[in-house]
């Protein structure tokens, strides 16, 4: 199943992170609490005189940088293109690799990396592989989409562990000059620093509607934004280029699996996606999937990876360079 959805900046307001916005410029983490205070100078005020005399300044900062950005929400916020791209296919695992049956009963096979360190002596290495079953159980379980309900809780997580969701979203302005478009760079920056955070949310909310209604195995869930941001759901979405994906030439399997120019991603040679305002990675299912870092890459790990991916060493190497330094 591959799908193609388009969100506008008013869809996608309630799924932004704002403490990502504001750390983009430079502030401490408790001055996006700003974004969810109520519009009135009372409310404002009264958060402004709770800082302590140090940090006024900076709230005061942060307090116009909110009314700004409202303000172009407001006026421009119609003229941003967000899209997503999703696929889901049944999958399973064959040691570090990830096997993706396609919809034209052809497989992708996406080489994952596993850690060879952990902060905790007796925790295990994790690639994510280990939370997608292996072929001998997932061909048990052909892809069903929404997961109807079972009351055999193992036998309801093998066959969410039968299955991986492949997802892109981007936003960028839609070719309307804006309103206020001038060479400012703070207008600038803004903009840019928005379309960001519009990205981000529309893959919170597409993962949302994929764990409620799309593949629904979670059809029940009801979380708060700030639950949302804090991860209480079940599965994850890693993304390509984070610590448990640091690979960024995977986006080009991804590409081939849903094709990212259906919703105007294109990628440079190095994997990067343009526009710059883009997201992509997988979505897990199970109940056991957690975020890791693989960390460091030994040379013998690298060499087996650069022979699963089918590329030179070196070249794998650089790839892994690009988020590891």
């Amino acid at each position: 199943m591959k799908q193609t959805f388009c969100y506008t900046a008013a869809d996608l307001a309630p799924y932004v992170n704002w403490l990502y916005y504001f750390h983009a410029w430079g502030f401490a983490p408790r001055m996006a609490a700003v974004a969810t205070l109520h519009d009135c100078a009372a409310c404002r005020q009264a958060w402004l005189k709770a800082l302590p005399a140090e940090e006024q300044a900076q709230g005061r900062a942060a307090l116009d940088l909110m009314a700004d950005t409202r303000r172009r929400m407001a006026t421009d916020g119609h003229r941003w293109a967000v899209r997503a791209r999703l696929g889901l296919f049944q999958a399973w695992s064959e040691g570090e690799d990830l096997v993706v049956q396609t919809d034209t009963s052809g497989q992708v096979r996406l080489p994952l990396l596993r850690q060879q360190a952990s902060r905790q002596p007796d925790a295990p290495l994790l690639c994510l592989s280990d939370f997608v079953a292996p072929r001998s159980v997932a061909r048990q379980y052909p892809l069903e989409l929404p997961l109807t309900p079972s009351d055999d809780e193992a036998d309801f997580r093998r066959r969410c562990a039968s299955a991986v969701g492949v997802f892109a979203t981007t936003a960028e302005p839609d070719g309307t000059p804006a309103a206020t478009e001038t060479a400012d760079h703070y207008a600038t920056m803004m903009e840019q620093t928005l379309l960001e955070r519009l990205a981000e949310a529309a893959a919170e909310k597409l993962h949302e509607d994929v764990r409620r209604r799309i593949w629904g195995y979670a059809p029940q869930e009801s979380l708060t934004p700030a639950e949302l941001f804090a991860e209480k759901y079940t599965g994850r979405r890693p993304a390509v280029g984070y610590p448990s994906l640091p690979d960024i030439s995977l986006n080009f399997d991804l590409a081939q699996l849903i094709d990212f120019h259906a919703i105007g991603i294109s990628l440079t040679e190095n994997g990067m996606m343009q526009p710059a305002a883009s997201v992509s990675g997988l979505m897990l299912a199970h109940p056991a999937t957690r975020h890791f870092a693989v960390g460091p890459v030994g040379e013998d790990q690298l060499a087996d990876y650069a022979r699963r991916r089918g590329r030179p060493v070196e070249k794998v190497r650089r790839f892994l360079r690009q988020t590891q330094n």
